[in-house]
């Protein structure tokens, strides 16, 4: 790629560079084994702290809403500055700041830095894949690379709910944050010694109007459909999503008129690079708002603690590793459209099962359909980066890694905000009111709350096989890698 100044072939110390690969995996694992931490605490946390149920939401949410919306805007600031600066930068940022949220008392200013771990962990992503895609040049090597990257979000994922819950029983719910303190200080120091920088200077300028426009768009969107799912006048999630959506026109125009866009929204013409994000993107969507639910189910319904909790969701996790790693074989033999549309069917398969779980005697078949659904999300999450990546031409490769990306992160905290909120919503309508901060809830808070998730459930399952049928249509002509 022209004027780009970029990390040396693999090629030489060759152990100095598999020993970066794993810094770079570091990232990936914490910021998801973060999330499923979080789920286990957010109890505990309510418990302490008191927020009210919108407040409650929002520390979940923030997260995860500025971290989509600011990766791609990253993936383009490191460009410019450096993407091993923008690592090592953000991964300071993100300890300090987990010390502060691990000692805050009030729901606000909680919120408060949720929201800027967020933007600190959207420096993470696009900078360690990045950093991948420049310094192995070799397509087998960069397989291999991306699969590990890849295989840290799972090990994070699977790792998440034991570490969280072994964490939580032994002191509380600041262990949820302080956690991610060593592990981001070994990037911070380990990543200038280990990683070669790589930016590109020719990129072109940052364009700040085209961030905040970014922002003006999701945002509001995002909060107007949470407030859809709450009772009351529709008038302001209805005028919060049109500004939204009016906010995204006045962006893809911007976009088109850029010599340098923060977003070549052209790419989205390409069908597998629009199919892949939008299947993940929907795929995600089901699962965050269920895997939520489903953390909260085993200890407020069933009255587990948070280590019990984390160990029933073992199982599943470790599926998930294992279809993760499996998944880029056997692409090599079956057309990646097929088998993504085969997982998200067997996923269809787990959420249904989910409708039917009572709030008595209802953990055998909980445990069972989350069996069923989560490794079936393995095949689009492990293929999506690869399709989409490897859909552009080189001098893109970085915008659309922010894109896969993007869609992954995005598809989550949608789910986390428009399932939860349903969910929430169906509960307190059951309930007569909200559902009380308690560790273990009463019989008819319990019966609410597994009216919830019950619907949650059927409105995943109705979501994930959209994304089958649209895995079929846009992906069925993308030939197998063999």
């Amino acid at each position: 790629m022209s004027g780009v100044e970029s990390a040396p072939p693999v090629q030489g110390t060759r152990w100095k560079v598999w020993l970066g690969l794993a810094i770079l995996a570091l990232p990936a694992m914490l910021l998801f084994m973060m999330l499923t931490i979080l789920f286990l605490a957010i109890p505990q946390l309510a418990a302490d702290l008191r927020p009210s149920p919108t407040q409650t939401l929002w520390i979940i949410d923030i997260y995860g809403f500025l971290m989509a919306g600011l990766l791609v805007t990253m993936g383009t600031l490191g460009d410019r500055i450096g993407h091993r600066r923008l690592l090592v930068g953000g991964a300071a940022v993100f300890a300090v700041v987990s010390v502060l949220a691990a000692f805050t008392t009030d729901p606000g200013m909680m919120i408060l830095w949720r929201a800027v771990l967020g933007i600190a962990a959207a420096t993470q992503m696009p900078a360690t894949l990045g950093l991948i895609f420049a310094t192995f040049t070799d397509a087998k090597q960069r397989g291999v690379a991306v699969g590990v990257w890849a295989g840290g979000i799972s090990l994070g994922t699977a790792l998440g709910p034991v570490v969280g819950g072994a964490l939580l029983t032994a002191f509380d719910w600041r262990a949820a944050f302080l956690v991610a303190v060593p592990i981001m200080v070994i990037v911070a120091i380990g990543a200038p010694f280990l990683v070669p920088e790589n930016r590109n200077p020719a990129a072109g300028k940052l364009d700040l109007f085209s961030v905040g426009l970014s922002l003006a768009m999701l945002l509001p969107v995002i909060y107007g459909i949470k407030e859809l799912a709450k009772q009351g006048s529709l008038v302001v999630p209805l005028v919060s999503i049109a500004v939204g959506l009016a906010f995204g026109v006045w962006f893809v125009l911007r976009q088109l008129r850029l010599p340098h866009p923060l977003l070549d929204v052209r790419l989205f013409a390409n069908p597998v690079i629009s199919g892949a994000l939008g299947v993940f993107l929907l795929a995600a969507t089901a699962l965050g708002g269920v895997y939520l639910l489903f953390t909260q189910y085993l200890q407020l319904v069933e009255g587990l603690s948070p280590l019990q909790a984390g160990l029933w969701v073992l199982p599943a996790a470790a599926l998930l590793v294992v279809v993760s790693s499996f998944s880029p074989v056997l692409v090599r033999r079956i057309r990646p459209g097929v088998l993504i549309a085969v997982g998200l069917a067997v996923q269809v398969v787990g959420y249904l099962m989910l409708t039917q779980v009572g709030s008595g005697g209802g953990l055998a078949l909980l445990i069972a359909g989350f069996v069923v659904l989560y490794p079936a999300v393995a095949p689009s999450m492990a293929l999506t980066t690869n399709l989409v990546v490897g859909s552009v031409p080189p001098e893109k490769t970085g915008a659309a890694s922010g894109l896969a990306t993007t869609a992954s992160d995005l598809g989550i905290s949608l789910g986390i905000a428009v399932i939860g909120s349903i969910a929430a919503a169906v509960s307190r309508a059951q309930f007569g009111g909200d559902l009380p901060a308690e560790v273990a809830l009463p019989e008819a808070a319990r019966e609410a709350f597994t009216s919830g998730l019950n619907v949650a459930a059927l409105i995943a399952a109705v979501i994930a096989a959209t994304a089958a049928v649209l895995a079929v249509v846009k992906l069925r002509k993308v030939p197998t890698t063999g």
